[in-house]
């Protein structure tokens, strides 16, 4: 049985005092919807390296079962590398996880599979789970390449990888074309790519059964639980609505059985 993980990208947003505000929102709004988290999907939030510290100290004093993680990685240790931050930095941090190969990633700063590709072997050295986002355009869809395209970026992440990291690999669908578009892709659209995704990984060990896929394509309160009850969507990659602690919380529910 897989654990479902809902994880919140906040991208280059926040503040000290939008952060400690999103945190008594979250709080607040789980009392007021009586929201017990036992049981429930494995909560996270990638922020800006600059909040690290602040969110880890201020979910710790709240209580809440959320865990921080980062949203990049260098893929060396250490370095002439201005502005990059490292694995051990991260370790040192107590960072649980790191989004790597973002379509942002992608389509601004030029990231190809292979660097990629070697930005997860770095993390899986490490205690840290990487979640490797793989998607195609909308060109890519309408041209009816979207299966070569996810195959294509998914087969170059495994063949960097042994068949024991599978159950520690965590893998985004991110359709780019419904990224901060206000498209979605339907149930059963995202279903079709996220099981073609197991298929993948099965082919590279048994143990891709236990690899989690979340969906990442503007998933919102208002579909969240509809794509969350297709067989191979374990949890979602959150943008936008990550950033409104309640409607946040509304997905995390629509994960709770």
């Amino acid at each position: 049985m897989r654990h479902s993980l809902i994880a919140g990208n906040w991208k280059m947003n926040a503040s000290l005092a939008a952060n400690e505000a999103w945190i008594k929102g979250f709080v607040q709004a789980s009392k007021t919807q009586g929201i017990e988290f036992e049981g429930g999907p494995q909560i996270m939030l990638c922020v800006p390296a600059p909040y690290w510290l602040q969110m880890s100290e201020l979910i710790r004093k709240s209580s809440l079962p959320i865990v921080v993680g980062a949203q990049n990685v260098n893929e060396h240790d250490k370095g002439a590398f201005t502005g990059e931050v490292s694995v051990p930095m991260m370790a040192e941090m107590n960072l649980r996880s790191v989004i790597l190969g973002h379509s942002e990633r992608r389509q601004w700063f030029g990231e190809t599979d292979e660097l990629i590709s070697q930005k997860v072997v770095k993390v899986l050295s490490s205690n840290l789970t990487p979640i490797v986002c793989v998607g195609e355009s909308l060109s890519d869809r309408e041209g009816l390449k979207t299966f070569e395209v996810i195959k294509h970026q998914v087969d170059a992440l495994l063949s960097k990888i042994e068949p024991s990291d599978l159950e520690r690999l965590v893998v985004a669908y991110e359709p780019i074309w419904a990224i901060g578009t206000g498209l979605t892709a339907t149930p059963e659209q995202a279903q079709e790519v996220h099981a073609f995704i197991r298929q993948e990984l099965l082919a590279k060990g048994p143990l891709g059964y236990k690899t989690r896929i979340l969906y990442g394509g503007s998933m919102n309160p208002s579909n969240a639980r509809a794509l969350l009850s297709m067989t191979d969507i374990d949890g979602g990659l959150i943008g936008g609505a990550s950033l409104v602690p309640e409607d946040f919380l509304k997905i995390v529910s629509s994960a709770i059985a």
